[in-house]
């Protein structure tokens, strides 16, 4: 048999210092505690050697509760005066021992059978001590259980009353104890230390720390389970199951019979009279208006449009939306009260402000003064704050949303420079000879060589390989403009000079087209002429044998000369002419006819087309398209410039580019619209003449501002795919005479380079 275990009884105290009478209850305590030690032990040795039947040892065992009941009783009645003295008592241990007292008497009583061993004293006395032990143990069992069931509801140690812990948070205690002393705060380790014992210690993740009672908690086993399962949603103890088995405790399984087997009456079966008056009732209040029904609400739209404009939110709006006055505009440095002498104005500027128009007149002229003490009032001061009251008062406010662009993304993409190579861009060659400004140049068809016609009255034609001047031709009067035959087999040169247009053999080409055209350029009769009612003359074909060829004389000043593609037709215009502004000659025939069709506005020039019967004429405003074979108006090309000054057809003949006077340059795309497709404003001054490539993909422009640009102008051959246009190179070196810059730029007709002619007497050759 085992014998059982002793109950332990522990007296703890937090106080430091013991009196002597803390002594004397230990001392009385450890008497106690041997007695009690020294019963169990009596009583487990006479019911080891008595044997008895089941119910005799339950008795015992009750007795002995009841013993260490009492014991623990009175143990505490003695200690009820101090207030740190407290007994705890080993549940576990408790429960071992009676546990194995209950062991070693089920097993005697087995082995003993129904063997009794002992006198009849004996068996009294058994009995009386089994009636003591059984009280004792039965009062010891009572003070466990009291012990376990009060565990949960016992108050803090440390408490602080109803109040937050923020209170305490800088304070070096946490709350008061039951006689009013302060409860000093536990040294809190550092983290260093604090992370060192948590690696050491295997069960730090079980602790937790109670700022209540400022300690360090260990959770259970138990209590760690409750937990998971409540983490995972289940119920705290394992054995409560949420789905049990229903269980019908009020079904009878022996009904047989219903309680009412009465039939069903006829009223089920036929609409209900009440329930019908009752509808009737309803109706009625409706049809007077007594019962209203709520009106449907207006459903919001299900889809917006996610890139809507924020304004309609604004006017959605049922109340009017305050807008801020503007600011008035903040002094800067202009208005200094003592700048720099270059930004006080001269008198010569103060009197041609007087002339300018109040919007053009500077709002602010500066003036100089010694020191700030010397500056006067303001004397739009009073004005200016009318003004401001008057535009805060009358004027409407309009909100104006500012849009942040990046510039650059505004740009288009064009492809590199270096990928639209060739073009001209440097000055290779220059022709010098001219006196006066040279006032339009031409390229033979072949490109060997270009005529030059100036103010001083000469005509001359150059080598352009070596700059050297073959010819010159001295017409008498200030040439406006040349132009050479297209045709290889005629070297005919046109020039106009005054009301004349003089046609000049060139002298190149063999033998048989020097014959030819020395009998082209020979005059039967003196005028020819298409009007049949004898009308005043147009033009006269002069024999003219000092030049050697042709003299047209018209009678207003001739201002533009142009050949047809095949080289028989030539076309002159004279702004000054009115409806006989512009006349056609044949060279063939020395006839010469009036255009069909009614000019709207002075003509500026006209152009045939390189490969069709159309004939553009520009006026001053629009640009007009005619077809000379059915002799009609094709279409009117509105150009909104203020001066057209010249005009430029593409070699395929559906693009057009003019110049104006205001230096803008317009790009039309006939088969797209009559508006220009592109206006460029590159030149600061008059745009003189402008010119396309007959092969490559380059047109230029001219300028009294003695530059030349050179542009990209690629035509693709899809009508769905628009022009092309990027801007190349800027060419410099003419020099500006009396107000006028470079006169005329025209294309090499084989390679990639342009030939300008300038007010400075000299014609410059670009190439790339």
């Amino acid at each position: 048999m085992r014998a059982g275990k002793t109950v332990s009884v522990e007296a703890t105290s937090p106080k430091k210092k013991k009196n002597n009478n803390n002594d004397k209850k230990k001392k009385k305590q450890n008497q106690t505690e041997k007695e009690l030690n020294q019963n169990l032990l009596k009583k487990t040795t006479k019911s080891a050697n008595s044997v008895q039947t089941e119910n005799d040892a339950s008795l015992k065992i009750q007795e002995l509760e009841q013993q260490q009941q009492n014991t623990t009783q009175e143990l505490s009645a003695t200690d009820s005066d101090s207030d740190s003295d407290y007994q705890v008592f080993s549940e576990d241990e408790v429960s071992e021992d009676y546990e194995s007292l209950r062991e070693s008497e089920d097993g005697e009583s087995d082995s003993s059978g129904d063997e009794v061993h002992g006198s009849d004293d004996d068996m009294n006395n058994d009995n009386d001590d089994g009636h003591e032990d059984q009280s004792d143990g039965s009062e010891s069992h009572q003070g466990v259980e009291e012990s376990d069931s009060s565990e949960d509801e016992v108050a803090p140690r440390n408490t602080i009353g109803d109040v937050p812990l923020e209170w305490y948070k800088d304070e070096k205690h946490i709350g008061y104890d039951i006689s009013g002393k302060k409860i000093t705060k536990k040294e809190r380790q550092d983290k260093l230390a604090s992370f060192l014992a948590s690696v050491d210690d295997s069960k730090n993740w079980r602790k937790i720390y109670d700022e209540y009672n400022d300690e360090d908690v260990e959770l259970t086993k138990e209590e760690t389970k409750i937990i998971r399962r409540l983490l995972k949603g289940k119920a705290p103890h394992a054995d409560f199951d949420p789905y049990a088995d229903y269980v019908d405790w009020f079904k009878y399984e022996d009904s047989l019979h219903p309680l009412s087997n009465a039939p069903e009456p006829k009223r089920r079966f036929i609409p209900s009279k009440w329930e019908s008056k009752k509808v009737l009732r309803y109706v009625r209040a409706i049809r007077k208006g007594l019962i209203k029904f709520d009106e449907p609400k207006e459903e919001e739209p299900r889809f917006y449009l996610m890139w809507g404009d924020d304004s309609s939110t604004a006017e959605k709006a049922n109340r009017l939306s305050y807008i801020p006055a503007p600011k008035s505009k903040l002094p800067g440095h202009e208005e200094s009260y003592n700048p720099s002498l270059e930004y006080i104005p001269t008198q010569e500027e103060l009197n041609s402000y007087q002339l300018m128009y109040d919007e053009d007149r500077p709002k602010f002229i500066p003036k100089r003064f010694t020191s700030f003490r010397s500056i006067p009032s303001y004397e739009n001061a009073v004005k200016e704050s009318f003004e401001r009251c008057m535009d805060l008062y009358l004027c409407p406010r309009v909100r104006k949303k500012r849009i942040n662009i990046d510039p650059e993304t505004l740009k288009p993409k064009l492809p590199s420079r270096k990928d639209l190579k060739p073009y001209p861009a440097t000055c290779y060659l220059e022709y010098k000879g001219h006196k006066g400004a040279v006032m339009s140049i031409s390229t033979e068809a072949s490109g060997q060589w270009i005529a030059s016609g100036s103010t001083d009255g000469t005509v001359r034609i150059w080598e352009v390989e070596s700059g050297r001047c073959l010819r010159i031709w001295e017409i008498g009067e200030p040439v406006h403009c040349v132009a050479w035959n297209p045709s290889p087999e005629l070297p005919v040169l046109a020039a106009s000079a005054g009301q004349d247009v003089v046609l000049l053999n060139t002298g190149f080409g063999n033998e048989e087209e020097q014959k030819r055209v020395g009998e082209l350029l020979q005059v039967d009769t003196h005028t020819t002429s298409d009007d049949s009612d004898n009308m005043a003359s147009i033009v006269s074909w002069l024999q003219d044998d000092k030049l050697g060829g042709i003299r047209l004389r018209h009678f207003k000043t001739v201002t533009s000369v142009d050949w047809h593609r095949r080289g028989d037709y030539l076309s002159t215009v004279m702004p000054a002419g009115e409806s006989r502004a512009i006349v056609m000659h044949q060279l063939s025939k020395k006839l010469s006819h009036r255009i069909p069709f009614k000019l709207h506005g002075l003509p500026v020039s006209s152009v045939f087309h390189p490969s069709r019967s159309i004939f553009f004429v520009s006026t001053k405003k629009t640009i007009r398209v005619y077809d000379l074979l059915k002799q009609k108006l094709i279409k009117k090309l509105e150009t909104g410039l203020r001066e057209v000054s010249s005009i430029a057809i593409h070699p395929a003949g559906d693009n057009v580019i003019v110049g104006s006077r205001e230096g803008k340059l317009c790009w039309f795309d006939m088969d797209l619209s009559s508006k220009p497709y592109r206006i460029l404003k590159c030149h600061p001054k008059d745009i003189t003449n402008v010119a396309f490539h007959r092969s490559y993909p380059l047109f230029a422009s001219c300028s009294d501002d003695g530059t030349a640009y050179v542009f990209h102008g690629m035509v693709y051959s899809d009508l769905n795919q628009n022009p092309l246009i990027v801007p190349l190179e800027i060419l410099r070196g003419h020099t500006s005479s009396n107000g006028r810059g470079v006169m005329d730029c025209k294309f090499h007709p084989r390679q990639p380079w342009l030939f300008t002619a300038g007010a400075d007497s000299t014609i410059k050759l670009f190439c790339h």
